[in-house]
């Protein structure tokens, strides 16, 4: 009998727990405002944020509200944003953003800012929508952006993206680069109220594009160099050295291509993010690589009078592709960089440490083969001079 009790007064205690926590679960709709009614209000999915909006599509006027909780200290940063040009990947840059700044007397600081990159500081400035209405609130920890924009005729959806971060003193400074700080960000569509977000397909390709280039053109490419210019000085190593440099550099060269097209592919669902440089550095490895390839299958005997062209060609070419894919893989930190700051930091450590064993490597065998080359010269003219005598006429002076 004390047993069922207990489990009633359990089971009791479990319900009431879960309809205080359900009670006090804070959602858009249960949120109002003084003097302001939305049509439509979304549970933002990151960062416990929700946007509440009415939007009239004949004119192109879109009210918002824009609340953001957990905001515990006056020293942090909060920030909406319409991206123009409607693409998630990055939503971030070319974003026109409502900043709001909370002051300790409760009335935030609200301006607007042109975000022209992930470093951006959110530097004061006009923004390509009119803004009417635009004031913020700090309250109960809750940062509140009001705001009237004027979209462009015809916009049914668009990309937003909402943040928070640090201050240094007055000034934002990055935000955080954790998942939900990287997932705030989705279509909305503002007459129905669905939304889409950037799923980790994009994600999963540019770690692709990433992996097989560095591999390939960046690791592969110069170890196929330095197998070729340092096994072949061991004469016990011919011709298998020839034969494991043209595996890497082939393989190196299939595998670059196919995070080239990976790259093509990402830029092609990259509408108005450009990275000029690093692709026509990939471009530029692309034809080398080829030439090279080709090259293979008219490459002269060793004794064909057009042989010493082809190798000074062969060596020319070589090492041209091996500098520009090492520069463009740190170009793609770079851009990676851009994107999603210094999350793929120890990325870059690790090819960095990689790059440095192989130029270690490669520093050590150029000393030791060329010892090794100097002592053969030496013993091969040691031995030539003796099998035609010491005065190299097949004589010796004669005694007295």
């Amino acid at each position: 009998m004390f047993m069922a009790n207990m489990l009633r007064l359990v089971l009791a205690l479990c319900v009431l727990s879960s309809v205080v926590v359900t009670s006090s679960a804070q959602t858009c709709r249960s949120q109002t405002f003084s003097n302001r009614v939305f049509a439509t209000c979304r549970d933002l999915p990151q960062l416990t944020s929700y946007l509440h909006w009415t939007y009239d599509q004949a004119s192109g006027k879109l009210e918002i509200a824009f609340k953001h909780a957990g905001i515990t200290s006056t020293n942090r940063w909060v920030a909406w944003a319409i991206n123009p040009k409607n693409t998630l990947d990055p939503a971030m840059i070319g974003a026109q953003a409502l900043v709001a700044i909370p002051q300790s007397n409760g009335s935030p600081r609200a301006y607007t800012s042109s975000i022209a990159s992930t470093s951006t500081q959110l530097e004061q400035g006009d923004i390509s929508y009119p803004v009417s209405g635009f004031s913020a609130t700090y309250e109960n920890n809750e940062v509140t952006i009001f705001a009237t924009l004027t979209l462009p005729n015809g916009t049914t959806s668009l990309v937003h993206v909402w943040q928070d971060g640090p201050l240094s003193g007055t000034t934002p400074q990055e935000h955080s680069h954790e998942t939900s700080h990287q997932n705030s960000k989705e279509t909305l569509n503002l007459l129905s109220g669905s939304t889409q977000t950037a799923g980790n397909s994009r994600q999963r390709r540019r770690n692709t594009h990433g992996v097989l280039n560095a591999v390939s053109w960046g690791i592969l490419m110069p170890t196929g160099a330095i197998i070729a210019r340092y096994l072949k000085v061991f004469k016990s190593a011919d011709p298998a050295w020839f034969y494991l440099h043209i595996t890497c550099q082939v393989s190196a060269y299939i595998v670059g291509v196919s995070g080239f097209g990976t790259g093509l592919k990402l830029g092609s669902e990259s509408k108005g993010v450009e990275y000029d440089t690093h692709r026509t550095l990939g471009i530029i490895l692309v034809c080398l690589g080829t030439l090279q390839v080709f090259a293979l299958f008219l490459r002269p005997n060793k004794d064909h009078k057009l042989r010493v062209y082809w190798n000074a060609y062969h060596y020319l070419v070589g090492y041209a592709t091996i500098s520009i894919s090492i520069a463009n893989v740190f170009k793609g930190f770079e851009t990676l960089e851009n994107y999603v700051g210094n999350r793929y930091n120890s990325w870059k450590h690790a090819y960095i440490g990689i790059i440095g064993a192989l130029g270690g490597i490669a520093v050590f065998l150029e000393a030791f083969t060329w010892i090794i080359v100097l002592k053969r010269r030496n013993s091969e003219d040691k031995l030539a001079h003796g099998a035609n005598g010491v005065n190299g006429y097949d004589s010796r002076p004669q005694q007295a």
